[in-house]
């Protein structure tokens, strides 16, 4: 049988949080939209699982991957991004929130570390200020050039 991530509703969050504490674990938070996985978002969800001992991936839901990338997005509903996600060794629980940023999730989680690519500067990074307040890291992976669902997207309309 294959381990799958645990999805968690934002009811579950903070007890899971405790829990994982509780076994004196570290727990590492990023998020992200995840339409189209690609090789990028694997080699990304790999070095921050690397931060840390457990991985939690916060999905932006449909509504706010359309708030964010527009009303053509998301390709893959949030229902089958997380279902490809679960099956990632690296991830080892997942929550989809539907604000446009993950800052309440982030609250309630309250990793010890906050993961993002590199293109944000650490002052744009949603939570890193309240991470950093608890005495958490807050971590810049760098991202892969070429390597973006936008840029999947493009290529896809350039064919013939």
């Amino acid at each position: 049988m294959i381990s799958r991530a645990t999805l968690l509703d934002r009811g579950d969050l903070a007890s899971w949080a405790a829990s994982v504490r509780a076994r004196g674990e570290r727990i590492v938070f990023t998020n992200g939209c995840f339409d189209l996985l690609h090789r990028g978002h694997v080699e990304y969800l790999a070095e921050a699982a690397a931060c840390g001992d457990v991985l939690i991936v916060a999905v932006n839901s449909d509504a706010s991957v359309r708030g964010l990338k527009g009303p053509s997005r998301p390709l893959v509903s949030a229902a089958d991004r997380c279902a490809v996600l679960q099956y990632l060794r690296p991830v080892e629980a997942l929550t989809i929130f539907d604000e446009p940023t993950p800052l309440e999730t982030i609250m309630l989680v309250r990793p010890d570390v906050l993961v993002k690519g590199d293109e944000y500067a650490e002052r744009d990074i949603v939570g890193a200020e309240d991470v950093r307040s608890w005495g958490g890291d807050v971590v810049r992976v760098p991202m892969r050039p070429g390597r973006s669902t936008s840029g999947l997207i493009e290529s896809i309309k350039r064919l013939p």
